[in-house]
């Protein structure tokens, strides 16, 4: 009895087991797999491993085959289908004009296929700098990177004192005819004062003060002139006897200049790279050649008769970073 009832419960389980997986192959969908890493150049040194751009990344999975390029840092992103299930392989095949074409396979793995990082590391093609007969090579020393900012540049040339008058018979009840006293009782008397501080000119650190007269039932009102600027506007109340009121403020003028800058590319081996502030036009680079020196400015198109350059946008999207390669026949 006891036996019969331990088969009944065993063919129980497997037909529970049976059904469970019937209802998760019924809703299972297949996640999609997402493949991302960056391009880099191969080199032993790590100071030279320099992102590279536009590189066409093409992703392989059986018959089908997915293509995206890298962007200014190197990065790129593939999303396969859920027709790639996991454990199986993708091969990762990067192509670019004068580097050596790599290919890479990639596990897909559930789940963590999500959080892996592929970095690819391309060769570059042609000679290296030690196959060129240094006495061929025209020596490149002393580069510099020189552009220009617009900035405001303030200067102070002079201040402003005006002094106005506010008219106003003391102790007469307001009966409501505006104005009044802060607290309604007394009839109140008002005056302003306008000052334009010319073209080009601003004011700054306006104060106004009571300086004459019943000052305790006096306010002033220097919003208009808090913030700076050409024109500054003071308001004053007075509840009681007339009453005098003084305004002061530096004036500023305001110009655009332009600062000419100068700073150094970091030189790892044939390469260097520097970085430009948003705000810099004009970017050219100065080197010495065999003693004398020569300014190349560096147009949009970066052509250059003894280096290749390519700009992009840095982390933060908002400087530009330059990556230059000597060409061949020229040494630092």
């Amino acid at each position: 009895m006891a036996r019969g009832r331990k088969i009944w419960i065993a063919v129980a389980a497997s037909a529970a087991a049976v059904i469970l997986l019937i209802l998760l192959v019924r809703h299972w969908r297949p996640h999609w797999s997402v493949i991302q890493g960056a391009v880099i150049r191969g080199d032993s040194d790590p100071h030279k491993r320099q992102p590279i751009a536009d590189v066409e990344v093409t992703a392989v999975y059986g018959s089908s085959s997915l293509s995206t390029q890298s962007d200014g840092a190197g990065y790129f992103r593939i999303a396969i289908p859920g027709t790639v299930l996991p454990g199986q392989t993708v091969t990762l095949l990067f192509h670019h004009a004068g580097y050596i074409p790599l290919e890479q396979p990639v596990t897909l793995r559930l789940r963590s296929s999500l959080r892996e990082l592929i970095v690819a590391a391309i060769s570059p093609t042609g000679r290296q700098a030690t196959e060129i007969e240094s006495n061929r090579e025209t020596a490149v020393s002393n580069v510099r990177v020189r552009y220009t900012v617009n900035s405001d540049h303030e200067e102070n040339v002079g201040s402003e004192a005006r002094t106005f008058d506010v008219f106003n018979q003391g102790n007469v009840p307001c009966h409501r005819r505006y104005p009044c006293s802060p607290d309604g009782r007394w009839k109140a008397s008002s005056g302003s004062i306008q000052i334009d501080a010319g073209p080009g000119n601003g004011f700054r650190d306006a104060r106004a003060t009571c300086i004459a007269g019943p000052c305790p039932f006096t306010s002033i009102d220097a919003s208009g002139s808090s913030q700076g600027g050409r024109i500054m506007n003071v308001t004053a109340l007075d509840w009681s006897g007339p009453a005098t009121f003084l305004v002061q403020a530096e004036v500023f003028h305001t110009s655009n200049i332009s600062e000419v800058r100068i700073s150094y590319p970091v030189v790892f081996g044939r390469g260097f790279t520097f970085t430009v502030p948003p705000a810099a036009e004009g970017t050219s680079l100065i080197a010495d050649f065999t003693g004398r020196e020569v300014v190349f400015p560096l147009g949009p198109d970066l052509d250059l008769s003894w280096a290749s350059c390519g700009v992009r946008k840095g982390m933060s999207a908002i400087n530009s970073v330059y990556q230059c390669e000597l060409k061949e026949n020229y040494r630092f």
